[in-house]
């Protein structure tokens, strides 16, 4: 695993990559508040099998990529960042993970740029259409999604978030999260506007059109513990995915499944990506084992 640099016209992204270069290329996007380092245990995964795989800090996260103004950080400017990173990589067509924020992007990358996702995968985060109809129908999703307006409208989120060295924020991993990672968060997120730039991605405004079914194959990876999308969202999903559709349900996890049951999402992960491969897109080396559906891994079964 090493560090790359990707430079765009909006500037230069930092992220993690491993695999080989000929591999089938695999991008990940994370989500708030952390960074690629979310995605460690699966970059290491997908790279052992044979794929190329990159994980960028986002817009905000890289340093280099830290626009003051809220309306930087809109949806449309976002899926061009995935646009230009994976231009610069030289991809053509790729497979897109994404979760919580980054699963957001990932849902309107697949919409916006089918063509180009060869699978998606979001962990946590429904399909924003379905978000948007359980926020209208739901009383338990619109008490899970009170945070945000909080954070979109009060400036002293910030400090509140950082006093005490970091109390509020380290709350929010809910000690689902290594403790080495939510202390490599903190340091990243408290550095100068770093924090600022990160809750702009909840200060940027509604999309600035409706987002419609997806075409893709699609994996869905939903938590029973998760207390920011709620079942009635994550169920919902299934009606805006016209695509190949798999949902899975992890009993007893929480938001943070990349980190707290890797093992299970990296089994599910490979075996969604292996059961779409086509022609000359399979892993420079070995092969992706899909598993059954019932196996036990980390404590945790899948449905």
């Amino acid at each position: 695993m090493t560090e790359l640099s990707i430079s765009t016209a909006a500037g230069v992204f930092d992220a993690i990559t491993a695999g080989p270069s000929k591999g089938r290329p695999v991008l990940l996007l994370h989500g708030f508040p952390q960074t690629s380092l979310a995605w460690h245990r699966q970059v290491a995964a997908l790279a052992a099998r044979g794929y190329r795989v990159v994980a960028p800090d986002q817009r905000g996260y890289s340093p280099k990529v830290r626009p003051e103004r809220p309306e930087d950080y809109r949806m449309s400017v976002l899926v061009d960042d995935v646009v230009a990173m994976t231009e610069e990589l030289g991809w053509a067509r790729f497979d897109l993970v994404g979760h919580d924020w980054g699963g957001a992007v990932a849902w309107w990358t697949a919409d916006a740029h089918p063509g180009r996702i060869r699978t998606l995968t979001v962990v946590s985060t429904p399909h924003p259409g379905a978000l948007a109809d359980a926020l209208r129908t739901d009383e338990d999703q619109r008490a899970r999604s009170h945070y945000m307006h909080d954070w979109r409208e009060t400036p002293a989120t910030e400090d509140r978030m950082l006093a005490n060295d970091a109390e509020l924020l380290r709350t929010l991993y809910a000690g689902r999260v290594p403790q080495s990672s939510a202390d490599a968060y903190v340091r990243h997120l408290s550095q100068p506007d770093a924090l600022t730039a990160a809750l702009n991605w909840y200060r940027s405004g509604r999309p600035e059109h409706a987002i419609g079914i997806i075409d893709v194959p699609t994996l869905y990876v939903w938590s029973t513990q998760d207390t920011a999308f709620g079942p009635a969202a994550a169920q919902q999903t299934r009606q805006w995915v016209n695509g190949p559709y798999r949902f899975e349900t992890l009993q007893g996890v929480s938001h943070w499944i990349p980190e707290e049951a890797p093992e299970t999402l990296n089994r599910l992960l490979l075996g969604h990506l292996h059961a779409h491969d086509e022609p000359g897109t399979a892993p420079s080396t070995g092969s992706a084992d899909s598993g059954s559906d019932e196996k036990q891994t980390d404590g945790h079964r899948t449905r």
